[in-house]
């Protein structure tokens, strides 16, 4: 059984188009769960019986939250679970791409598919693992040297045409995760209220011993960020803090507090930086 669950927050205007590329995504029967953490005024429940989706209510604590709720309130368990932003659309068969990939080896933890600005450019969605040296680089550099090589290796950018490959982590944007793997590792970290619960996730899959792989031939549009774009300056403090909490976790010793205290305060100068451009 292949589950998708996405989290919907004032989302009413994208939920539809994403329901609907849904149903031609995958020949087979999907379980599909809404999870609204903005019920208020929301038509989401509507929508959600439309397509026949289940509809769970939540109280807004993080992306991570909602996400392992909807997962919880299925009755059966998954073979696969489809974590997705309800801002996307997915092309017909995209599902059946990831499944065949994630079940081609064992030890595939996750898939992702190409997610495709809406532009039609692609987003940088199979990162590197962020390590304290792509870290600090990347905080520092990434708005005034845009090639320079830490951001480069992070974002693992490439001029070849894009291919299958492994990635440190995938978007949480839309990612395929075994559900076995996902039962394993308790879901996503909730401490981290938005954004790098992804990141998280990745991270411990690979200390699992499970493969995150990047499969561009499954191709999704992401039609924008809807729900942050009215909360820009939150959303990207929160960023900057959950990036900070990954870094702090992944590197706790006490010989490396001196890079954990440049990092951070690179974070804090590119927060600033960004918040007045």
């Amino acid at each position: 059984m292949i589950a998708v669950v996405t989290v919907s927050h004032g989302s009413d205007d994208v939920l539809q188009p994403f329901l609907a590329s849904v149903a031609a995504a995958s020949r087979h029967p999907l379980t599909i769960v809404v999870v609204d953490n903005k019920p208020e005024g929301s038509s989401a429940r509507n929508i959600a019986a439309d397509f026949g989706a289940s509809y769970v209510t939540d109280v807004n604590r993080g992306y991570g939250h909602g996400i392992n709720l909807g997962v919880a309130s299925l009755r059966d368990a998954a073979d696969w679970i489809l974590v997705c932003n309800p801002d996307l659309v997915l092309e017909p068969g995209s599902i059946d791409w990831l499944r065949g990939c994630g079940e081609s080896d064992s030890q595939i933890g996750a898939v992702g598919p190409r997610i495709l600005n809406a532009d039609g450019t692609t987003y940088a969605s199979a990162r590197s693992l962020p390590s304290i040296r792509t870290g600090i680089g990347h905080a520092l550099f990434a708005n005034v040297w845009k090639s320079n090589p830490w951001t480069r290796r992070y974002l693992h950018v490439s001029a070849a045409d894009p291919h299958q490959r492994d990635a440190g982590w995938l978007s949480g944007a839309c990612l395929l995760i075994r559900g076995s793997v996902f039962e394993q590792l308790s879901g996503f970290d909730e401490s981290y209220f938005m954004y790098f619960e992804d990141v998280d996730l990745g991270y411990r899959m690979h200390k699992a011993g499970y493969r995150s792989v990047y499969e561009p031939g499954a191709a999704v549009t992401h039609t924008g960020a809807h729900s942050t774009q009215t909360e820009s300056a939150r959303m990207l403090k929160a960023h900057h803090e959950s990036a900070n909490r990954f870094l702090a976790r992944k590197y706790h010793g006490h010989l490396l507090w001196p890079l954990r205290k440049v990092l951070a305060a690179g974070l804090a100068v590119r927060s600033r930086f960004q918040q007045r451009h």
